[in-house]
């Protein structure tokens, strides 16, 4: 995350000796990204984060990429879909994927976690469709309220307690830092006054529990398509301290503020997170453009250098027929789309919309996998037809 933020005690200077009442040193270790040249945090422990008890046998963890699905406009329909399981891993269903994101839901009647978790090799972004409950981390306790982005960096050791109702979860897991967008912030990283959020609507971890008990702690690591499994015989949230830029945060949809004009404004507006090869999108009740003449549905438009998926979430879209809460659309490059039949004509006048998605937006093809397939309506393709 671009700002500073501590939690607990740290010594004065980093690198130097800090000391336990028993005159043991606490163990430093540095958190960084893209090397030693991103984002970075210095945690305090009070055993070693090098020292476990057992390694315990691999599970395989794999998403499978369909590679010969016809070049298409898609709509998952996965407004009706059932409980994918109560496990935190094992219930994802992971529905798209390319060499630089994978993303699917998780619908959970009561989440468990009977371990702890690390992503070895990706950031993970949880939208948090339906319910509440608390995601707890070496750095803290985070909460998790309905419409928020809790933003995960990768190697973050952690565990979900859910508290409130089903669990609906966007799961978006990224192959490079997710990111702040570039052109919303200063040189020095601060967001600029025409950003849609600023630095006041991030909630990064508000309390930080240090864990000292001993015992069997399993935490499962994912790495390469597996779950490598390692058994502690201390907690991983056995910190005293940290402090840095690198930590889980919050962002809620709600606190996104749309960028509006007299026309049509292009996605690009409403652009929310970055990374390589893709973007992430919020749109959010607005109102709509105010030129006399305005046409609010979008244009048609080709997509020449990305494929865009939509995640529906509340309100009825005006340019969209027949998708509901919790599906999915899919309109790959190459091909162009717009507004179904007649929902041209039908937008003009209106005034704002109560519409909420996030959208997807990759810059490499991006592929069904088997687990979506079953989803597929076939009849999306001619619903363009008059």
């Amino acid at each position: 995350m671009a700002y500073y933020y501590k939690l607990g005690e740290i010594p004065p200077k980093r690198h130097t000796q800090f000391r336990q009442p028993d005159g043991s040193l606490y163990k430093e270790e540095l958190v960084s990204s893209r090397g030693f040249s991103g984002i970075y945090s210095n945690l305090y422990h009070v055993y070693a984060p090098t020292r476990i008890k057992e390694v315990l046998a691999s599970e395989e963890f794999k998403v499978k990429a369909v590679k010969d699905y016809s070049l298409k406009q898609t709509h998952l329909n996965t407004s009706k879909i059932g409980f994918t399981g109560n496990d935190f891993l094992r219930g994802r269903k992971m529905l798209f994927t390319n060499k630089d994101v994978t993303f699917g839901l998780l619908h959970a009647e009561s989440l468990s976690m009977d371990y702890y978790y690390k992503n070895a090799e990706a950031d993970e972004v949880l939208y948090v469709h339906d319910g509440s409950g608390m995601l707890h981390s070496q750095f803290g306790s985070l909460e998790m309220r309905t419409g928020d982005y809790i933003v995960i960096p990768r190697t973050t050791i952690y565990k979900v307690e859910w508290n409130k109702g089903p669990a609906r979860i966007l799961v978006i897991e990224s192959n490079s830092p997710v990111e702040t967008v570039k052109r919303y912030r200063n040189d020095l990283g601060q967001l600029l006054e025409h950003s849609p959020y600023c630095e006041r609507d991030i909630r990064p971890p508000f309390e930080l529990k240090t864990e000292t008990e001993k015992g069997e702690y399993l935490v499962k690591m994912k790495k390469e398509g597996a779950l490598h499994n390692y058994l502690y015989e201390h907690s991983p949230f056995d910190l005293v301290g940290w402090d840095g830029f690198l930590f889980p945060y919050a962002l809620s949809i709600h606190d996104f503020e749309p960028i509006t004009g007299r026309i049509h404004q292009p996605p690009p507006v409403h652009q929310t997170f970055q990374a390589h090869g893709y973007v992430i999108c919020s749109f959010v009740p607005r109102l709509f453009d105010y030129h006399p003449l305005a046409i609010p549905a979008p244009y048609n438009h080709s997509n020449i250098d990305s494929d865009e998926v939509l995640y529906y979430v509340e309100g009825n879209f005006m340019s969209r027929k027949g998708i509901d809460r919790g599906s999915f659309t899919l309109h790959p490059g190459g091909l162009p789309h717009g507004p179904h039949p007649g929902t041209v004509e039908k937008s003009i006048g209106a005034k704002e919309t109560e519409e909420l998605a996030v959208m997807i937006d990759t810059f490499g093809p991006l592929y069904l996998t088997e687990e979506a397939l079953e989803f597929v309506d076939e009849k999306y393709p001619m619903s363009w037809t008059e």
